[in-house]
């Protein structure tokens, strides 16, 4: 099968790159969420919200919250980090493009390029150290056992990576005794540093704008953060140092993550957050297999709520089941997905920053 050689592209530094959105100026601080955009009617959905996510808490089960890239686009690292890291969130996840966001606003300060003018030029995400460093921290992180996320994450936390010898990689790898997924990752990285010239030893990449990052949170938290990537979707894969390998292995891990979360979703909460895509099809995925132990086993997965957010108006009133063929809703991909799921499904329309400011804000009590 012949293959595009990305070997022969030309990668240029992030810091020639035009970016829209500057994390300094975009970031939402935490402690300044008000209810103020919200008017009584609405809040009284907030609270409704928040005294299930209370229950749930107060019970042990799952509060898990799916978002899309936008919600990092839009500042809300820090919103979301505060509320993993105060228990009100138990799971969150996001997509490849929320993971590459948040890295470049931990780097570089800044992200979000021109799309239609880079494509046009043949550089649309053609930036070196963003294919370089996140394809190589995920590549560290799949030989070390760790999921998509959080191998990005370490890099940020840690302003760097350790990078293991090839002696003990070739050791790992001709081990009969090691576990067969540890010995493969290990000669994956062998190739890995050989493809992008990467040497043993302490790699250092200061992130100086990481306390915006909401992986730098997650890592002072008890939650879990996982990434569900679609191969090719990210601006990661038009770099060299791209390998299936170690993206499959990382957000295999990570998925196993989720479904784990979900299995426990029993008088919890499910929050999907202007994901029309990844959210809606890991879910059913996860909940079938849940429900395929649970029942077995004598148990249940039925109660528990789905709120379903986006941008578009909403036209049905899903509470009345599906809507007909011949009705646009139907073919409102997402909510049709969720609503064959069982429990108590909802749909409302709130910019994400809102929805998410405003729930922080009735979790804390400073809406009274």
């Amino acid at each position: 099968m012949k293959q595009f050689d990305r070997f022969s592209m030309e990668y240029l530094p992030i810091e020639e790159r035009y970016s829209k959105v500057d994390i300094t100026e975009a970031s939402m601080d935490p402690n300044t969420v008000s209810c103020e955009r919200i008017c009584p009617r609405q809040l009284d959905y907030f609270i409704g919200i928040a005294d299930e996510i209370k229950r749930a808490k107060a019970l042990g089960s799952s509060v898990v919250c799916a978002f899309g890239a936008h919600a990092i686009k839009n500042g809300m690292g820090r919103v979301l980090g505060k509320l993993i890291e105060a228990g009100w969130f138990t799971h969150i996840c996001t997509n490849g493009a929320g993971i590459i966001h948040d890295w470049e606003f931990s780097y570089a300060g800044k992200s979000s390029e021109d799309v239609r003018a880079n494509v046009k030029e043949g550089h649309f995400g053609t930036w070196q150290e963003t294919g370089l460093y996140i394809n190589l921290a995920i590549a560290v992180g799949a030989y070390n056992g760790l999921g998509y996320a959080d191998s990005v994450g370490e890099l940020i936390r840690n302003n760097g990576l350790e990078i293991p010898s090839k002696e003990e990689l070739e050791s790992i790898g001709c081990d009969s005794t090691q576990n067969l997924e540890k010995r493969a990752a290990a000669i994956d990285l062998i190739r890995e540093m050989e493809n992008c010239g990467i040497e043993a030893g302490r790699l250092e990449l200061e992130h100086r704008f990481r306390d915006y990052s909401l992986q730098g949170y997650v890592g002072r938290s008890k939650g879990r953060f996982t990434c569900h990537p679609m191969f090719g979707h990210d601006v990661i894969y038009t770099h060299y140092a791209n390998d299936g390998a170690a993206i499959g292995r990382t957000a295999q891990r990570d998925f196993l993550s989720y479904a784990d979360s979900i299995s426990n979703l029993e008088h919890g909460v499910y929050l999907s957050v202007g994901s029309a895509v990844m959210s809606p099809m890991i879910f059913e995925k996860s909940l079938s297999m849940s429900r395929n132990v649970a029942l077995r086993e004598g148990r249940k997965i039925d109660d528990f709520a789905i709120h379903v957010v986006d941008l578009q108006p909403a036209t049905w009133d899903w509470s009345k089941g599906e809507p007909p063929a011949d009705n646009p809703a139907y073919y409102l991909r997402f909510m049709k997905t969720f609503n064959r799921m069982g429990g108590r499904v909802d749909y409302s329309c709130y910019d994400n920053k809102v929805f998410f400011t405003t729930l922080l804000a009735v979790l804390e009590g400073k809406y009274r």
